[in-house]
């Protein structure tokens, strides 16, 4: 891909092969060193655990450029910390902050001049991603392990940017178990939505929400994002549950909503029974940033929250410019949350 042919402002979501990536190997009970490779290609057995019993788990970062051209990360340690999390949980290697912070950040600066510019809206989403590799059968972790980091340039996740969505709430379909891998930032986890997430935009919806898997009775997460509400006294609650991903964005959210803004955030049970209390709704997440839902569909009816659901409420779009403004230092970030790993230009 060259980049001189980029139109940064028409950027999609999708998957593009840059020039470089990292790669590390786990194998005879250590981490070998990593490097830098130009290959995107990975060979692997035929019997990988990560292909057959969906041994891996990922995630999902973003560096953006500022005025100035300083390429920055947004609260990088809190990717190695879940990262080493869902290893955890699926037996694998957990990978140290260390390597991963060096691993993220050399991919970055060897794709710099890739990273979009200022003002265009986009970004470079950067993907960690561990997997079971090497010859196994028998549902056990894999004798090896393949460490990686990718990145690509991007647009929005939602077509839609910051303008309210379509989204229907899930009845028949499951995201993950109260006890299973739900908190954990795996494959599995996914792949169970593609089919739910189909049916929902044959029906004119951008995504869909998924309830507690017991009793089908309160607020999880969408299929790619977590879920906060603004209700009509003016609180602000983001769902609580073990088989939610504990999503970055969502953690920054809150701590933008007390402390800059003293709002009243709670994290907490969101029940169904609670929808016509909503006044504004959004997903976020690394790659949704802040989405505003403007409808949610819920057993054939469809609830529409500020404005008849055709614009952003006030609340959402001021959390939305605090946090993307803090992303690329346009005010100052008093929380600490960005670091400089290089200049575009230089």
């Amino acid at each position: 891909m060259d980049v001189k042919n980029i139109d940064w402002d028409k950027l999609d979501f999708s998957y593009k092969n840059m020039p470089y990536r990292y790669r590390a190997y786990w194998k005879d009970g250590e981490w070998l060193d990593g490097s830098m490779v130009t290959n995107n290609n990975i060979v692997l057995s035929e019997s990988a655990t990560s292909i057959h019993y969906g041994q891996q788990c990922f995630e999902g970062m973003k560096a953006q450029c500022s005025k100035e051209g300083d390429v920055l990360l947004f609260r990088p340690e809190e990717n190695a910390k879940r990262f080493q999390n869902s290893a955890r949980r699926l037996r694998m290697p957990a990978v140290s902050k260390e390597m991963f912070l060096n691993a993220v950040r050399s991919t970055v600066q060897a794709n710099i001049e890739y990273v979009p510019p200022y003002g265009h809206g986009a970004s470079m989403y950067i993907r960690p991603l561990l997997i079971g590799i090497g010859d196994n059968l028998g549902v056990k972790p894999a004798p090896e392990y393949l460490f990686t980091v990718f990145v690509v340039p991007v647009g929005p996740y939602f077509k839609e940017g910051f303008k309210p969505v379509k989204m229907k709430i899930e009845l028949e379909y499951d995201r993950a178990a109260p006890q299973g891998t739900g908190d954990a930032k795996v494959g599995g986890n996914y792949s169970a939505g593609i089919l739910p997430v189909e049916k929902a935009r044959e029906e004119g919806y951008s995504e869909v929400i998924y309830l507690d898997a017991r009793e089908k009775k309160y607020f999880e997460e969408t299929g790619a994002a977590n879920l906060f509400f603004v209700f009509k006294n003016g609180d602000l609650a983001t769902p609580k549950s073990n088989a939610i991903l504990p999503s970055i964005t969502r953690k920054s959210i809150v701590e933008i909503a007390r402390k800059d803004f003293d709002l009243n955030m709670e994290h907490r049970q969101v029940s169904i029974d609670e929808l016509e209390n909503i006044e504004e709704a959004g997903a976020c997440g690394t790659a949704a940033v802040i989405t505003p839902i403007g409808t949610i569909g819920y057993k054939g009816q469809d609830y529409n929250f500020y404005a008849d659901g055709k614009e952003p409420g006030p609340i959402t779009t001021k959390l939305y410019k605090q946090l993307t403004q803090t992303q690329v230092r346009d005010i100052e970030d008093t929380h600490g949350w960005t670091e400089k790993i290089g200049n575009r230009d230089k």
